[in-house]
Parts: C-alpha cells; sequence; structure tokens
C-alpha cells in the first residue's frame, strides 16, 4: 500500500503542479478562452492564489515525506488539495459544467486516499 500512496502522490502532485503553474504563469483571460470559464466568476487575483495553494499542495505531498523534514505535512497536503476540489466542484456545479465534476470527484479521491494512508496506518 505504501508504494500505491507514493503513486498516487506523485500523480496528484505533478497534475496540481502543472495545473498551478499555468493559473499562475497565465493571464485569467487566456485562462477563460483555453476552456476555464469557471475564471470568469473569480476574480485575477484570485485565480492566481489557487494556483499558488496547487502548487504548495503539490510541494507538501512529496517534500517532505522524500526528505525526513515535517512529513506531518504530506497528509495535510493532500487534505488541502481535496478540499480545493471540493470547491472546484462546487463552483462547476454552480455553472452547470457537470463533466468536470468528475475530474474534481478523482482528484478528490486520490488525495482523500493519500490523506487517509498517510494520517493512519501508513503514516511516515
Amino acid at each position: 500500500m505504501n508504494v500505491v500512496l507514493w503513486v498516487f502522490a506523485a500523480l496528484l502532485a505533478l497534475l496540481f503542479l502543472g495545473a498551478g503553474a499555468m493559473k499562475l504563469t497565465r493571464p485569467k483571460e487566456k485562462l477563460a478562452a483555453s476552456g476555464m470559464g469557471w475564471t470568469d466568476d473569480f476574480s485575477a487575483g484570485a485565480v492566481k492564489g489557487i494556483g499558488a495553494l496547487e502548487i504548495l499542495g503539490a510541494l507538501g505531498l512529496i517534500l517532505p515525506a522524500l526528505t525526513g523534514i515535517a512529513p506531518v505535512l504530506t497528509p495535510l497536503a493532500a487534505t488541502g488539495l481535496a478540499l480545493i476540489m471540493v470547491g472546484a466542484a462546487v463552483t462547476h456545479a454552480r455553472r452547470k459544467e457537470f463533466p468536470m465534476i468528475g475530474v474534481n470527484a478523482v482528484l478528490l479521491v486520490l488525495a482523500a486516499v493519500v490523506a487517509w494512508g498517510r494520517f493512519g496506518p501508513y503514516a511516515f
């Protein structure tokens, strides 16, 4: 199970690092034009903040566990990313973007499994 948790954490880290970097480096208008219509509901600063939280969460999934420095941050990061996905699902539901809720649900479950495993039986 430890290997599965590492694989889930690595996958989540890659996905959230990429998504967060995109939100931090692209203007809100370009994000909206590329299919992220939800950005119309948020200020440019909020979109950048979400991107920063995603990057911090991605780093928090891997670095504490890898270095052994404050490894309790790994399940906390997973919990934070799960909460971000709850917020994303609510936003997409409000906008009636139902296919995106499925993506949010999958990422939420993966993050929740990592949080459960690292808080519980497979803690560092």
